[in-house]
């Protein structure tokens, strides 16, 4: 129950604190932006003020009223990844604490402050490590087989030396994405290709692509549109497809460096030999990768890896029994209903990093990556057939995780009724 702190804050540092506050939740607004504008004005209330938002995912125009009537309108941008969600697990104490009235203004501004400046909790090389595990968790998804993991191996370590690289090297962050799929492009063709019976050279490439696959932005995006968020959802829709363009260009350009024929580009995937306890171990693996690359903190490790098992097992049972859609439309409900539960808890992880493991298992952008690959290897039958799945898969996720979170304990509210375009 949110109290009312003992005295109103003035305008100016009302409006100041909303303003980075808001900032902060938008740089970790990756998985969508519509919980923003609930936190923000709640914030606002508990020092006698309100406020309002209008959102788009790289910026919102908000609004401060202060106790005496008086109003100011500012605009805060903050562009959408997450890649700090220790910052997200570290803004959840700090809004609880300020809406039950145990901070005064100047106190939670310390502590936001605190936030902003908290360095990341891995050294570089831990995120290295981590982004190879999350490749190497998820590689027999794409092929169960020791040639996958150990090609992935190799490729998830290239990929990751260039993404830490991107951490100093602001010019290569800018265009990581092609930088990226060009070379882990490059060396599958040049080096572990060769033999059609070892699967397709895409699904050799895509575990190590997997962590620049703009999944999460699409189905984000999916989720924002059917909540009534027109804006933010189209625009973040785009943006997902440009990304996902910029990683099937720099395929295609590795192939043109190699010299190699796009009809290379085939979508058949080689006969499995990875033992049971390999598959099964594979979670651990990934979820563990998760953590490290995604900054989270270690003391989640194992409510999150719970939530990766759990969505695995909905979503492997009901695809048995109803098909793929249907299995993944169970699974991200559960998944967002079991998140949502249990982030109601101020000592629980937020919602957004319950989520995002277990939400990475669903693999939505893989097919939208295989398609266009698949199509340009002049195969259009298998290119078309993923890129429908994709919308399908995409859809059924995102509808599924607005029913999840409707249905839990407490649910979210309808974004539209908190100051957000549509409302």
């Amino acid at each position: 129950m949110e109290q009312p702190a003992q005295t109103s804050a003035g305008l100016d540092e009302l409006t100041a604190f909303l303003s980075r506050l808001t900032a902060l939740a938008l740089r970790s607004s990756g998985e969508g932006a519509h919980l923003i504008g609930e936190a923000v004005a709640g914030t606002a209330r508990a020092y006698g003020g309100e406020a309002s938002l209008l959102l788009v995912p790289e910026a919102a125009a908000l609004t401060v009223t202060a106790a005496d009537g008086r109003s100011r309108t500012v605009t805060v941008r903050g562009f959408p990844e997450v890649f700090r969600l220790d910052q997200v697990a570290a803004l959840k104490p700090l809004v609880t604490s300020v809406r039950e009235g145990r901070l005064t203004l100047a106190e939670a501004d310390r502590r936001l402050a605190r936030v902003e400046a908290a360095p990341p909790p891995y050294p570089w090389w831990l995120k290295l490590i981590g982004i190879v595990l999350f490749a190497l968790g998820f590689a027999p998804l794409m092929q169960p087989t020791w040639y996958e993991i150990a090609t992935t191996a190799v490729l998830g370590t290239v990929a990751a030396c260039l993404a830490v690289a991107a951490d100093r090297l602001p010019r290569l962050a800018v265009v990581l994405p092609i930088a990226v799929s060009v070379t882990v492009s490059v060396v599958t063709l040049e080096l572990f290709a060769d033999d059609p019976a070892r699967g397709g050279p895409v699904l050799l490439m895509l575990p190590a692509l997997f962590f620049f696959v703009p999944g999460d932005y699409l189905s984000a995006a999916t989720a924002e549109l059917a909540a009534g968020l027109v804006t933010t959802g189209a625009i973040r829709l785009v943006y997902s497809v440009f990304l996902l363009v910029q990683l099937y260009v720099g395929v295609l350009l590795g192939v043109f460096l190699t010299g190699t024929s796009t009809y290379a580009l085939f979508d058949i995937a080689a006969e499995p030999d990875l033992p049971r306890w390999a598959l099964f171990s594979a979670w651990t693996v990934f979820t563990a990768g998760t953590v490290l690359a995604f900054a989270i903190p270690r003391r989640h490790f194992w409510p999150l890896l719970l939530l990766v098992y759990v969505t695995v097992g909905v979503q492997s049972a009901f695809t048995k029994l109803a098909g793929e859609t249907v299995g993944t439309f169970v699974a991200a409900m559960v998944l967002a209903a079991t998140a949502t539960t249990l982030a109601r808890d101020p000592g629980r992880p937020p919602r957004l990093i319950l989520l995002l493991p277990g939400f990475f298992t669903l693999t939505v952008g893989s097919l939208g990556m295989r398609g266009l690959t698949t199509l340009a290897g002049g195969h259009p039958v298998q290119g078309f057939t993923d890129l429908l799945k994709l919308v399908t898969i995409m859809t059924a996720i995102a509808v599924g995780m607005v029913c999840g979170a409707a249905l839990a304990p407490g649910g979210t509210r309808p974004a539209r009724r908190v100051g957000t375009p549509g409302s």
